[in-house]
């Protein structure tokens, strides 16, 4: 596994949510973090099916595009009542003309496991694929999941995406009623992040 030694990381996202949950994660190792969305660079379309692929095409294009190692993470929420939709198309269920509405996803997650009679608990997992590009082309992945159930009405004002409706085992709160700090040391993402602090120099 190539070793990541440099000072300065490129978080390939436009989503502020997420980029701030990557500068809390990053923090500690003393990693200045910039977003994609604050050089201004254009997000690149996600033809892939799978998240792996997805992650790619984003963490390469914003290394090739800057000269800076480039940090992409694709995640999901994949539903069992629903043969594991949204997954890979979790974003797109919530585009709108005006952007994403994540209320108008989740509802239609929901509405969908009703018309099916699923019966409860409506179990899912949040999933996470972290791709580590460097601009010369080589990358290194890593994955994590966080399992858990459906919740209906939603509850919370905390974290972003599917967060409200979200419970995961072992707790009776969803991630949007959970303190984000505890949310970080459980979620998909941290999952994920700690297989790939496995390359940072400490």
């Amino acid at each position: 596994m190539r070793k990541f030694t440099d000072r300065k990381l490129l978080v390939a996202t436009h989503n502020k949510g997420k980029l701030d949950e990557m500068r809390a994660l990053l923090a500690p190792y003393g990693i200045e973090v910039v977003g994609a969305g604050e050089m201004n660079l254009p997000e690149p379309a996600e033809t892939e099916t799978t998240f792996v692929g997805n992650a790619r095409i984003k963490a390469h294009a914003a290394a090739e595009a800057t000269g800076l190692p480039a940090l992409s993470d694709d995640s999901g929420i994949e539903v069992d009542a629903l043969d594991g939709a949204p997954g890979v198309y979790t974003a797109d269920w919530a585009e709108t003309p005006n952007g994403r509405d994540f209320v108008q996803a989740m509802t239609r997650t929901w509405a969908e496991c009703e018309a099916k009679s699923a019966p409860p608990p409506r179990t899912a997992r949040f999933r996470s694929t972290l791709v580590l590009a460097w601009p010369d082309g080589h990358d290194e992945v890593f994955e994590g999941k966080a399992e858990g159930q459906l919740v209906w009405p939603m509850r919370g004002q905390q974290g972003h995406g599917y967060d409200p409706m979200f419970q995961p085992e072992g707790h009776e709160i969803t991630f949007a009623e959970m303190d984000p700090a505890k949310k970080n040391e459980i979620s998909h993402r941290a999952d994920a992040f700690r297989k790939l602090t496995t390359c940072f120099e400490v």
